[in-house]
């Protein structure tokens, strides 16, 4: 099986767990992207799958995984996703046959790949799972942060690709001087 994992965050530059037979490139499916999750675990503000949001352009790698439970299986690991959220790793083909991301399915019968997987966190702000903050409350957010957590902030943005200009994006590049470095 040939499997294609889709990105757009920080898995462009740390894939940690994620082993691929390929670089990053460009030409994954378009989806709406924005800067709309609070993480647990690190200081950054991470730009999720936000419905609603303005389509974006995302990057393709294949993995070096031929079957889809270790491809997902990686991609937790490096998400840090516990078992309680399967549904947090998207695939196509969904597994249990649940529910397929219509957009990925539209692209990939166009690929020579026969799955994909993706990060499929929700958005998240005020440790509400679901909750898209307000993009005065996202400023507020990454205003605040101070020393390693602040440039830790301004690092992740900074490097998602300059293809992504999400609506946020630009406000912390007006506002916050946040401008990209990503060489992708």
């Amino acid at each position: 099986m040939r499997i294609v994992c889709i990105g757009w965050g920080s898995l462009l530059w740390k894939p940690g767990a994620l082993q691929l037979s390929s670089p990053w490139q460009p030409g994954g499916p378009a989806l709406p992207l924005e800067f709309a999750r609070d993480s647990d675990d690190s200081d950054e503000l991470a730009l999720v799958i936000t419905e609603g949001a303005a389509l974006m352009p995302t990057f393709r790698a294949a993995m070096a995984a031929t079957d889809l439970g270790t491809a997902r299986a990686q991609l937790r690991e490096r998400e840090k996703v516990s078992n309680d959220h399967p549904e947090w790793i998207g695939s196509i083909p969904a597994p249990d046959g649940g529910r397929e991301e219509p957009r990925i399915a539209a692209w990939l019968a166009s690929q020579p790949f026969d799955a994909a997987v993706w990060t499929a966190l929700p958005p998240k702000f005020g440790n509400v799972n679901g909750r898209v903050p307000g993009i005065a409350e996202a400023l507020a957010l990454l205003a605040a942060k101070q020393g390693d957590a602040r440039q830790h902030a301004q690092d992740y943005v900074r490097r998602i690709p300059p293809s992504i200009m999400t609506a946020y994006r630009r406000q912390f590049e007006q506002q916050l001087g946040w401008t990209c470095i990503s060489g992708l």
